[in-house]
């Protein structure tokens, strides 16, 4: 008899863990606000807006990060075929002015011509055209509804069906393809990426 309680005793206490465990984790985090659930749903502009807040912030350190002196470095031709690649500088013009470029069909104001960048040459005028790049951006991210996301933009190619949503997210997709080399080139001279280093996300 005294076995059988025993048995029992165990198999209760097994069966009860699994709750009493989920008790103590509960007052654990008591005190503590409990995460506030997704909405079931985002507006165009709250989806594109914060997919552009992270390239940006991927872009722009990365632009930060490489030294002055360094803006006009391109990979030796010993470390493979670089002959026709732009320098890191020219990289990053590059994206301040497709940034223009591909946006500007969207009809949003602010627009700059992209050919009104192509004398800059120092880090700090190249990074500002970066960054107001992205504010532009933000501003045509910003003017998406649910009406117009995928209304189509005048003057480019029918056969790419180009929304107001698709332009930005190939925007979106030009700028990593840069950032990509930018990295490569960061770590050519000894930087590692901002957004690749150890707690960085």
């Amino acid at each position: 008899m005294q076995a059988r309680r025993s048995v029992i005793l165990a198999v209760c206490t097994l069966l009860a863990a699994p709750a009493f465990l989920f008790a103590q984790s509960g007052q654990a985090t008591a005190g503590t606000p409990a995460a506030k659930p997704a909405p079931s749903s985002y507006t165009p502009a709250e989806s594109m807006g914060a997919l552009l807040s992270l390239t940006e912030s991927e872009v722009v350190s990365a632009a930060e990060a490489m030294p002055a002196d360094k803006y006009d470095f391109v990979p030796p031709a010993t470390s493979g075929e670089f002959k026709t690649v732009r320098s890191f500088g020219g990289q990053v013009k590059h994206l301040a002015q497709a940034n223009y470029q591909l946006l500007r069909g969207s009809g949003v104001p602010g627009a700059l011509d992209p050919k009104t960048l192509e004398d800059l040459k120092t880090k700090d005028d190249l990074v500002k055209a970066l960054k107001d790049s992205y504010t532009y951006a933000h501003a045509v991210a910003n003017a998406l509804t649910t009406d117009n996301a995928f209304s189509s933009v005048p003057n480019l190619p029918p056969n790419w069906k180009i929304t107001r949503t698709s332009d930005l997210a190939f925007m979106i997709m030009h700028t990593m393809d840069h950032y990509g080399q930018m990295c490569v080139y960061l770590r050519m001279n000894g930087i590692i990426p901002p957004a690749s280093r150890p707690g960085a996300m």
